[in-house]
């Protein structure tokens, strides 16, 4: 059991038996609110889908007509399915031993000694030690030290909340500044993190990325419209045509498969679960699938100096006293002493203060102060204090302890932050309470100043967005001269264009300088969220990268967030994404997946939705003029597989860079209404010309199939471009394969001989199909640019 004194707490935690008890009881720290699926999930979802059911009433419908060569969209189908269930499984895999490298962890008093255990391992009435940074992983209560806790993520309050001993903690919200213990007393499904979660997953669904989302919004349209499409076609093939049963069926199955994108959302699957694999190579995890797409449409990437532009590591370069005379009898072996006295009593774990704890340990100078009252280092203020036995000593930016008092002492430090290097004030405080801010005189005692190298590939890696048009944001706490001078070392466009953002006292300013600036400095955590909110408001879409607690206001508010995992825990716990190397180098690989995965099935959606735009269109002109629709299954699957499918997976692998321009679906259907539309047009004439020339059904099926497959590779050389050797080995080897299935296997898709007028139709009908899909995709391009011209237009005048 735990015991403490009330003025001098010995804390000594649970013993094993109490943990094994707990254990017993249930009373274990696991939520047990899994968003991603388990296998079993994983399975059902890719076997038991509404197109799968469809697929079954048609095959068991044409097996009861005896049309067995019509089954063959059935290894299509089930490679489908296999394949999906099989790419979700590795990503699965692979996920899950990512994630147990980032779970969260907690340091735990047990039997008196302090543990590092995964936060899911602690029970109810634990001990844990919770210091800036972390994130609180179940309720509890304070029972020594004292903590500032951001309870943001939990409340939209962005105050830093004081918390004593008897105070109580909010699991999500997470410490900013101070060490304290505390007494875990609801944990797993019972904390309020957990009952939130909970509330959160029943009211909403998943958050889904703009092209899945417009994925499902086809395939569910789809689903809705080819029942009753079928059940007219039917009916005017049967009763009004009096077709035969098994010609009424097998021409009814053809449309609806025609309609099916049964590959679109498999394409869609495997490419992410692919990318994501990727990614995981590299030491890159997403928690989310949204974040691919995301950072393939970002154009504005703001980046924290510290452990983003920099290495995460700081040195103390220099310690000196000011030189404006303000304390004549204090010598640089005295502010040393005091200074080591400082940085052994704080209680923060930043990176400045692990240099300044490293320096003082190395320097072997200090007086070991009796400390009385300590105030951890606030964001918002700048600065933290210690109250020893002789007065009470602050830290921090000169600018904030100084206000207006600065202009003394610039040319004392203006060496220093020309140079890039971070500078702050050690100063003796005439007051003994900094809570509310400096009120009373400030004695200035001498300034230090870190060293923080530039990371090794910072040139490359940003010269790399500025290649992509990808504009560089730089938000800092620091000194906006010393930021600027390392954005400018780091090779960032405009980085000479800084402003500190301490004179942003509106949200007006603060939105003009977003625009207008790309070097921010004296952040505070409320004003990074309200700039990256400004860019939003510009039209922009805005990825954040930061590696600590004053980062993660602006991280829950950007369109994609990224955490290096060598920071803070809670940071890495909020973000979207997570560099689990903490290799900010690593950032182009993900913009490049996820432009390379959102374009490639941007590109091969089109693809799909051409046969589904024809076949659309084909029954609704079926039932207009009462023909019988004129292709059989094994037909559209024939040409699917080499003009769509084949080439749509393959194509879906190919680099590709270029940033994600407008709108999903709308791109998906300019690329694919020109080859729509001509496939409708050029069968619906060979239809009409078929009744002219009194050419059978059969026929009039295998021209239509012949010249939808000229069309389809029109589209397929169309979408391909700007062709490399891969994109010509593709093309070539779907055309040997049509050219190889049609000649050998041509009875098995239900392709006849032609004769003599039938093949001069296929002619004269390929040649035409080229000039209308040519004439059509030149009037959908003239009509996007035109109207790409008008909306640019009226925003100028807006």
């Amino acid at each position: 059991m735990d015991s403490m004194d009330e003025n001098n707490p010995v804390l000594v935690g649970l013993g094993e038996a109490e943990v094994a008890t707990r254990v017993e009881r249930g009373e274990v720290n696991k939520a047990d609110i899994k968003t991603d699926k388990t296998k079993r999930e994983i399975v059902l979802s890719n076997v038991c889908t509404y197109f799968n059911l469809i697929f079954l009433i048609i095959s068991i419908l044409l097996i009861v007509v005896g049309s067995f060569r019509n089954l063959t969209f059935l290894p299509i189908i089930i490679g489908n399915t296999v394949i999906g269930i099989v790419q979700e499984l590795r990503a699965k895999k692979t996920l899950e031993k990512m994630n147990l490298l980032n779970a969260p962890h907690a340091d735990v008093l047990r039997d008196g000694k302090l543990k590092n255990i995964l936060s899911q391992e602690l029970v109810k009435d634990d001990i844990v030690l919770l210091s800036a940074g972390k994130q609180i992983c179940a309720d509890a209560v304070v029972i020594s030290g004292s903590i500032h806790v951001n309870e943001s993520l939990l409340t939209g309050e962005v105050d830093e909340i004081e918390k004593t001993p008897g105070s109580t903690l909010m699991s999500g919200s997470f410490v900013v500044s101070g060490e304290c213990y505390a007494k875990l007393e609801r944990v797993g499904v019972d904390s309020y993190i957990s009952r939130l979660s909970i509330e959160a997953k029943s009211m909403s669904g998943k958050e889904q990325s703009q092209m899945i989302r417009q994925i499902n919004l086809i395939v569910k349209t789809v689903g809705i419209i080819i029942i009753p499409i079928a059940i007219i076609l039917f009916w005017q093939s049967f009763y009004v045509n009096h077709d035969t049963f098994s010609k009424s069926v097998t021409s009814t199955v053809a449309a609806i498969i025609g309609m099916i994108p049964e590959g679109l959302y498999l394409l869609t699957t495997v490419a992410l679960a692919i990318s994501t694999m990727k990614l995981a190579g590299k030491k890159v995890l997403l928690h989310d699938m949204k974040s691919i797409e995301t950072l393939a449409r970002v154009d504005v990437l703001c980046v924290d100096k510290t452990g983003t532009v920099t290495e995460p590591d700081m040195k103390v370069e220099d310690v000196f006293l000011c030189k404006s005379g303000t304390h004549d009898t204090l010598h640089e072996e005295d502010l040393k002493r005091l200074l080591a006295d400082y940085a052994f009593a704080s209680k923060d774990n930043n990176a400045t203060m692990k240099a300044l704890k490293s320096y003082a340990s190395s320097i072997k100078i200090y007086g070991r102060k009796v400390t009385l009252k300590i105030s951890a280092f606030s964001s918002t203020l700048k600065y933290g204090s210690i109250t020893f036995d002789d007065g009470c000593y602050v830290l921090g930016a000169p600018e904030f302890i100084l206000k207006s008092n600065i202009t003394k002492y610039e040319n004392d430090i203006l060496p220093y932050t020309e140079k890039g290097s971070r500078v702050l004030l050690f100063a003796k405080y005439e007051g003994d309470d900094i809570e509310n801010g400096i009120e009373k005189d400030v004695l200035p005692l001498g300034f230090i100043s870190f060293a923080n190298p530039i990371r090794a590939n910072a040139v490359e890696t940003f010269n790399y967005f500025k290649s992509q048009d990808v504009a560089i944001k730089v938000i800092s706490g620091d000194n906006p001269q010393t930021v600027s001078q390392i954005a400018v070392q780091a090779g960032i466009e405009n980085a000479q264009h800084y402003i500190d953002a301490s004179l942003l006292d509106s949200d007006k300013k603060i939105a003009e300088a977003a625009n207008n600036y790309t070097v921010f400095g004296r952040v505070t955590p409320k004003q990074k969220q309200l700039l990256v909110k400004a860019l939003q408001a510009s039209g922009h879409t805005v990825a954040m990268t930061g590696d600590g607690v004053n980062d993660i206001l602006a991280m829950k508010d950007a369109d994609c967030s990224v955490a290096m995992a060598s920071g803070s825990e809670a940071a890495a716990q909020a973000a979207q994404v997570v560099l689990l190397d903490s290799d900010f180098a690593h950032m182009p690989d993900l913009v490049y997946e996820g432009r390379r995965v959102v374009n490639n099935i941007e590109r091969s959606a089109s693809l799909f939705l051409v046969k589904n735009i024809f076949s659309l269109l084909l029954s609704v002109l079926s039932a207009v003029f009462m023909f019988t629709y004129p292709l059989e299954p094994a037909q559209i699957s024939f040409v699917s597989m080499f003009t769509i499918g084949i080439p749509g997976f393959l194509l879906a692998l190919e680099p590709n860079k270029h940033r994600i321009k407008g709108d999903f679906l709308k791109n998906v259907l300019i690329k694919a209404l020109p080859g729509g539309l001509t496939d409708v047009i050029a069968v619906f004439a060979i239809v009409m010309c078929g009744s002219v020339f009194e050419i059978s059904d059969d026929s009039i099926g295998t021209i239509a199939t012949m010249i939808m497959s000229v069309v389809g590779f029109m589209i397929l050389c169309k979408i391909s471009e700007p062709f490399n050797t891969r994109k010509y080995m593709i093309i070539a080897g779907n055309i040997f394969g049509f050219i190889f299935a049609g000649l050998f296997f041509g009875k098995l898709f239900a392709l006849t001989d032609l004769s003599g007028v039938s093949i001069l139709l296929m002619v004269i009908f390929g040649f035409g199909a080229e000039s209308v899909f040519r004439n059509l995709t030149i009037l959908v391009e003239n009509i996007q640019i035109l109207y790409v011209k008008n909306k640019e237009r009226k925003n100028k005048t807006e």
